[in-house]
C-alpha cells in the first residue's frame, strides 16, 4: 500500500519581542507582518490605500536598480548591510552574466558592475569628509540598523521601526539620523521629497518610537542626511520643522486608526466603494478654462 505524507504545514514564526533588538536581520525585521511601519502607515494613506498596502504586504516587489544603489550605500557608509558583489562583466545581458547575478541575488547579495562599486566608495568618502555627517555616524559613538517593536496604547496595534543609526549615548537629547541617497540633494528639491515621501512622517515616527522605547530623555529628532548620486557626492544634512511633523502626527494616527480597523474587520479598501468621487478639474485647468468659457 502506498502512503501519502501531506505536506508540512510550516511553523507559526513568533514575532520579534518588543523592546530595542540590537542584531535582529533586516530580513526578520521585516518578514513581521504583525506590525506597522513607517513606510506601510504611509501606503495606507491617499494617494495610496489599504488595498495597495495589502498587496505589497503580501507580494513583495523584485529589486530595482535604485533600490540596489541605495541599499549599496547604505552598506559603504553605513558599515552594515549586504554583501556587495562586483561582477566583473561589461554587459550583464549574456548568459554567464545572468547567471552570475542570479546567484549573488540567491545568496542576498548585491550585484554592482565595477563603477557603481567605485561610485558608492566615493559616496561614502564624500560622508567622512562632511563635518556635520561624519559627526552624526561616528562608529565610535553609535551603531547601525537597529529595530524597536512597541505596542499603540490608543488602538493596541504593534508598531515597529528600523533605526539607520542610533548613538550609543542616549541619557540626553536624542538625534537620529537617517541617510538617504538622491539625484538632488538642494533644500528645494529635498522639500519636495519630504511631500513625495513622507518625511515628515517619517521623521515623527522614528521620534514616537523612541520615546516608546525610552531612548533618551523622552526628546528625539531626527535629522536627514540627504546624498547625491552623482559626482561631488554632496551632501546635505536636514531637519523636520516643528509645523511640519505636527502634521504628520496627525496622518500616521489616522493610518495605525487605518490598520486597525483592517486588521479587526478584514477588509482592505481600495478607492471609494460605497459612494462615488466627484472630481473637479485640476486647479490650473478650472483658472485656465474659467478665462474662456465661464
Amino acid at each position: 500500500m502506498t502512503t501519502t505524507l501531506e505536506p508540512e504545514t510550516p511553523a507559526a514564526v513568533e514575532p520579534p519581542a518588543l523592546g530595542l533588538h540590537t542584531d535582529l536581520s533586516n530580513e526578520d525585521y521585516h518578514a513581521d507582518k504583525t506590525s506597522l511601519s513607517s513606510s506601510g502607515a504611509r501606503k495606507l494613506l491617499p494617494p495610496s490605500t489599504p488595498a495597495h498596502f495589502r498587496y505589497e504586504q503580501d507580494h513583495p516587489q523584485p529589486p530595482t536598480k535604485t533600490f540596489d544603489y541605495g541599499n549599496a550605500a547604505h552598506k559603504m557608509v553605513l558599515g552594515n548591510g549586504p554583501e556587495l558583489v562586483v561582477i566583473e562583466h561589461d554587459a550583464w545581458t549574456t548568459k554567464a552574466a545572468k547567471a552570475e547575478v542570479a546567484e549573488a541575488r540567491a545568496r542576498g547579495a548585491i550585484p554592482l558592475k565595477q563603477h557603481e562599486m567605485d561610485m558608492v566608495n566615493a559616496m561614502a568618502d564624500a560622508i567622512r569628509r562632511h563635518p556635520l555627517a561624519s559627526a552624526l555616524l561616528e562608529p565610535a559613538y553609535g551603531a547601525p540598523e537597529q529595530s524597536g517593536f512597541w505596542i499603540d496604547e490608543a488602538t493596541g496595534i504593534r508598531c515597529r521601526v528600523r533605526f539607520d543609526w542610533l548613538p550609543s549615548q542616549q541619557d540626553g537629547r536624542l538625534i537620529i539620523p537617517d541617510y538617504k541617497t538622491t539625484a538632488d540633494a538642494s533644500n528645494e528639491a529635498m522639500q519636495r521629497d519630504i511631500d513625495k515621501h513622507g518625511y515628515n512622517q517619517q521623521a515623527d515616527w522614528y521620534e514616537t518610537g523612541a520615546r516608546a522605547l525610552g531612548l533618551g530623555d523622552h526628546t528625539a529628532e531626527l535629522l536627514l542626511i540627504a546624498q547625491e548620486k552623482k559626482p561631488p557626492y554632496a551632501v546635505n544634512v536636514i531637519g523636520i520643522e516643528f509645523g511640519s511633523r505636527v502634521i504628520a502626527g496627525n496622518k500616521n494616527r489616522r493610518a495605525i486608526e487605518t490598520f486597525a480597523q483592517c486588521e479587526s474587520t478584514g477588509y482592505w479598501p481600495g478607492y471609494a466603494d460605497t459612494e462615488p468621487n466627484y472630481l473637479a478639474l485640476p486647479g490650473y485647468a478650472e483658472n485656465r478654462d474659467k478665462e474662456m468659457y465661464l
